[in-house]
C-alpha cells in the first residue's frame, strides 16, 4: 500500500459502482479537487462480486477491477453498519438484510436488525458505528486504503425521511437526531464516508 499517491487535476478518475446516487455524492466530493468522476456503468464495466471477509477487502476489489478494465485510476468503496452486540452484524452484509428477492427494502432490513437486537434481551447494548472504506487504485503508481468510522447508538422505531438505508435507526455521539433526520448537509461533515475521504484527499499528493 502507498501511503500517498499521485492524482494530476484534471484527471479522469473511475468510481467503481453502478449506483447513480453514490456515484453523484463522490463526484461532488472529487470536484474541489478538479479531479472529474465517471461512473463504472458509463464505461461499461462489469460488477464484481464481494467475495472479501473485511469492508477494505471489498473496496480494493472492486478498485483493482476497474482500474485494470479501464487503464483509469479507480475509486471504490464499501460500508455498512456494525452493531457491538452481533458482533460487528450485519457489516459487510448490510444490504444483504434488506434483499427481498425483487429489490431491496431497508423498513424490513432495519425491522430484522430491532429484531436481532431484542431477541438478546432488554439489556442489550444498542451501540453501533458506521464503517466507510475507500480504496484508491491508480496504475503504475499505487494503491492505498482510506477508513472512515461514525459510532453512535441504534433507536426504535426508526425517525425520519431523509438519507437511506439504515439512517433513520441511527443516532451519531453525542447528537439527539437520527440520520434520517438531519439535514443532509450536517450529515455528510460527520459521516463515516466525509472521515474516510479527508484521509484520502490527505494522502493526494500534487503532480
Amino acid at each position: 500500500m502507498s501511503g500517498r499517491l499521485a492524482m494530476a487535476p484534471g484527471a479522469r478518475l473511475v468510481v467503481a459502482t453502478h449506483n447513480p446516487g453514490k456515484l453523484r455524492e463522490m463526484a461532488d466530493l472529487l470536484a474541489p479537487l478538479g479531479i472529474p468522476a465517471v461512473g463504472a456503468q458509463e464505461l461499461g464495466l462489469p460488477v464484481p462480486d464481494e467475495t472479501e471477509t473485511s469492508f477494505a477487502g471489498n473496496a480494493l476489489l472492486k478498485a483493482r477491477a476497474a482500474a485494470r478494465a479501464s487503464g483509469l485510476p479507480a475509486l471504490a468503496d464499501d460500508s455498512g453498519l456494525c452493531a457491538d452486540a452481533l458482533g460487528g452484524a450485519p457489516g459487510v452484509h448490510t444490504a444483504d438484510w434488506a434483499e427481498t428477492g425483487c429489490g431491496r427494502d431497508w423498513m424490513l432490513a432495519m425491522r430484522r436488525l430491532e429484531e436481532a437486537l431484542r431477541a438478546l434481551g432488554p439489556g442489550v447494548s444498542r451501540q453501533a458505528r458506521f464503517v466507510c472504506a475507500l480504496a484508491l487504485v491508480i496504475p503504475g503508481d499505487g494503491e492505498a486504503v482510506f477508513e472512515g468510522v461514525c459510532p453512535g447508538r441504534l433507536v426504535w422505531p426508526p425517525r425520519g425521511d431523509r438519507g437511506f438505508g439504515y439512517d433513520p435507526m441511527f443516532v451519531p455521539d453525542g447528537e439527539n437526531e437520527t440520520f434520517g433526520e438531519m439535514e443532509p448537509e450536517r450529515k455528510h461533515r460527520m459521516s463515516h464516508r466525509a472521515a474516510a475521504f479527508a484521509k484520502l484527499v490527505a494522502a493526494l499528493r500534487p503532480v
